[in-house]
């Protein structure tokens, strides 16, 4: 049975109009220190490194705790800045361990706007913890088979935004010095090891479509000395916003993963209408493309098997050819339900039978393990209650 966890204490309402620290480059922390004359200039990259150092290594949340801080600055921080991170909305735990929050995010610099929601997925597995992180409220590409699809666009998240996610969740799952793992039954990895240990960009909304604020979550996200999480454990998903690849890997140097799903223009139109776009030989030729791309580092292409939609055995031959030359993993994915949905699951033995001509053609193609379904936390299942925002309010959050 699915835990739905008390979450009060982790609440914390915001509404104040101090600018948050959370998001900016250690080069934005210290221009922001001097510019609201908190520090000297000559001060500022000094109390930049400490800051940064207190926010994502040690995840504190009260300057007070900064105690390599003098005490005035510490005050002048206070008086000035937040610390905010989001408001937990939700927190419930799958049978399988797997966790999901729908956070709550306030704009500090409005807090006469309507708050937004999204939601952030924890997958436990024996020798990982994966955090899948959303990037939008709502979604613009209308994917027929995906849930966070029927959710109109709200607005971007901020780089801060993104990054409160992780924060949020390290916190919940005690990946802080001094922490606490939670004692409920979830699934969280043991011993001296991080709980989140992978970050996928595969929460809500399409991660290239807000490019700017993912670069600069993620860059802070991987550096070594921060949250240090390696490159090598990020990956970025997209359905296929061709001019942002090439600089994904250039500027961002993540792995990635195409939302792919069919081998045909003309159905991919359907499931992805991006591709009307971005078709297939321009989204495979960027692929090509992709810097750093190798043996060693491998694109992710995912494929949901819809039962007699993409599932036949033609279809898994023509995947292989399309993919020829590239250095590639096929995930297939189970199709998770999700109320109002037209497709179907593809059967356990359509999707092994198509695993199989994959795999027979050199390519990995592992057939992912549905997880959180029971609390709609698997793959496509996401969605915030955001869209119940009046029209005039997205407006307002959009800056229409």
């Amino acid at each position: 049975m699915a835990l739905n966890l008390d979450h009060s204490s982790a609440v914390r309402p915001t509404g104040t109009t101090r600018p948050s620290l959370i998001g900016l480059s250690k080069t934005g922390l210290a221009e922001m220190l001097v510019n609201h004359d908190v520090v000297s200039e000559k001060e500022g990259r000094m109390r930049a490194s400490q800051l940064w150092n207190w926010l994502y290594v040690n995840g504190v949340t009260d300057f007070d705790a900064m105690t390599n801080v003098a005490k005035p600055v510490r005050q002048k921080l206070s008086d000035t800045f937040n610390l905010d991170r989001p408001e937990i909305v939700s927190e419930q735990v799958s049978v399988d361990g797997t966790r999901k929050w729908l956070f709550r995010f306030r704009d500090p610099q409005n807090p006469n706007m309507p708050p937004v929601e999204v939601e952030t997925v924890y997958i436990p597995e024996s020798d990982r913890g994966t955090l899948c992180v959303s990037s939008q409220v709502g979604c613009t590409l209308t994917c027929s088979f995906c849930h966070t699809g029927t959710q109109k666009l709200v607005r971007n998240l901020t780089a801060g935004e993104i990054l409160g996610q992780i924060l949020m969740a390290r916190e919940r799952l005690g990946d802080f010095p001094g922490g606490s793992r939670p004692d409920d039954g979830g699934l969280v990895p043991g011993g001296d090891s991080r709980a989140i240990t992978n970050i996928v960009m595969m929460g809500m909304g399409e991660p290239l479509y807000n490019y700017d604020n993912v670069k600069q979550a993620l860059l802070i996200a991987s550096a070594g000395d921060g949250m240090s999480i390696s490159k090598r454990r990020i990956t970025l998903s997209t359905s296929g916003v061709v001019p942002y690849i090439e600089p994904t890997g250039r500027e961002i140097d993540v792995m990635l993963a195409i939302s792919l799903h069919a081998v045909r223009d003309d159905l991919r139109d359907v499931l992805v209408p991006i591709n009307k776009k971005w078709p297939l030989k321009e989204l495979l030729e960027a692929c090509k493309n992709y810097p750093g791309l190798s043996n060693a580092r491998r694109i992710t292409f995912e494929y949901v098997m819809l039962d007699g939609i993409n599932d036949s055995d033609a279809e898994a031959k023509e995947l292989v050819r399309l993919l020829a030359g590239i250095p590639a993993k096929i995930n297939l994915i189970p199709f998770n339900p999700w109320p109002g949905s037209n497709y179907g699951t593809s059967p356990s033995s359509r999707i092994e039978r198509f695993a199989d001509i994959v795999n027979k053609a050199g390519y990995a193609s592992p057939v992912r393990t549905p997880r959180g379904r029971d609390i709609f936390a698997a793959c496509g299942q996401l969605k915030s209650e955001s869209e119940r925002l009046s029209k005039k309010d997205r407006d307002a959050l959009a800056g229409v």
